[in-house]
């Protein structure tokens, strides 16, 4: 070959592969939890990485501390920053003591958002609750109603008398129950989210209430406390147990007949939702802003509020169809 031709190709290649796009690299989202080794972060991950896959060009970094303390997520935040990560969705272990550290991480480019438990609004750029006091209320009322298609008598057994979070949930519900036809609210009583003191209450409310068809608890500790009293009480089938528990908790529950159903957030959509969101705020889709939706995937939208907060979803149900799935990881 020529000179001239050899010049010639030369050229020719270097046009080709200067019209050919670099290939882009990976985006590296970070998910921070309160600790490793907690089932509960550890099916968030797995939701993490099922919307990486679904978006192709994302990696997950899983990190945390050895245990749940802010001054661990510190180390882990200012680690991060060094590293250059694109993104860090955090649950954070105090509300305001990571939050200088995501400030900085913020003031280099890092996209940051809070999911599960919140940072202060200064040290995230929104934050994405797991529900909402609204959509908890109507959730654990169409709990109950969900069993009872001739309507009935139910009951609520809280944690304590002046729990804020209980006594909005509980404020909610009573809200929704012209929706059901057919469901009375007997009572609310408290059992101050002790075992012993919810199982004596869930025993009073039978005695009390022989038309009772359910008890509605709020409270993880209430819940397991009732379905153990109704199964003592060979109420099994007569009085449904329901409200907001853990899968390792409530598998016996469901197992035996006491509890028909009950609601918690879905970890794992709690993880692919962050991360769906980090990635659309990162790459410019959506702006973290009062007012603003950003996509979700397949959970939907969240659309954030003054604060620059969203609800992810309803709690979500599980019964005797998916337990066994559930019952391991939290």
């Amino acid at each position: 070959m020529s000179i001239m031709k050899k010049t010639l190709a030369t050229a020719a290649m270097a046009s080709l592969m200067l019209a050919q796009p670099a290939a882009a690299e990976n985006v590296r989202i970070a998910l921070v939890v309160k600790a490793l080794g907690i089932g509960f972060f550890e099916a968030a991950n797995e939701g993490a990485e099922e919307a990486a896959a679904e978006l192709g060009d994302v990696e997950i970094i899983y990190t945390g501390p050895t245990s749940t303390t802010a001054e661990g997520q510190i180390e882990v935040i200012n680690a991060l920053i060094a590293q250059g990560v694109d993104a860090i969705a955090i649950s954070a272990n105090d509300p305001d003591a990571v939050a200088p550290a995501l400030r900085r991480a913020m003031d280099r480019g890092i996209t940051v958002i809070s999911w599960d438990s919140g940072v202060a609004p200064e040290g995230r750029q929104m934050h994405l609750n797991p529900s909402s006091p609204e959509l908890i209320g109507n959730t654990i009322i169409r709990l109950a109603a969900d069993h009872l298609p001739d309507g009935g008598d139910v009951a609520i057994l809280s944690a304590t008398s002046t729990s804020t979070n209980q006594n909005i949930w509980i404020e909610e519900a009573t809200k929704v129950l012209p929706d059901y036809e057919g469901i009375n609210l007997v009572a609310t009583v408290y059992g101050d989210d002790l075992a012993d003191k919810s199982y004596r209450e869930a025993q009073g409310l039978m005695s009390t209430y022989p038309d009772l068809r359910a008890i509605i608890a709020p409270t993880t500790v209430g819940i397991l406390a009732a379905s153990q009293a109704v199964a003592d009480a060979g109420k099994i089938g007569e009085v449904n147990v329901t409200g907001l528990g853990l899968p390792s908790e409530m598998a016996g529950a469901v197992e035996s007949g006491a509890t028909l159903s009950f609601a918690i957030w879905n970890p794992i959509d709690l993880g692919y939702a962050a991360t769906m969101i980090s990635y659309n705020l990162l790459k410019g889709e959506a702006t973290a802003e009062p007012g603003a939706s950003i996509s979700m995937g397949r959970i939907g939208e969240a659309v954030l509020d003054d604060n620059n907060e969203a609800a992810m979803a309803d709690p979500f149900t599980y019964d005797a169809s998916n337990i066994d799935e559930f019952k391991s990881i939290f």
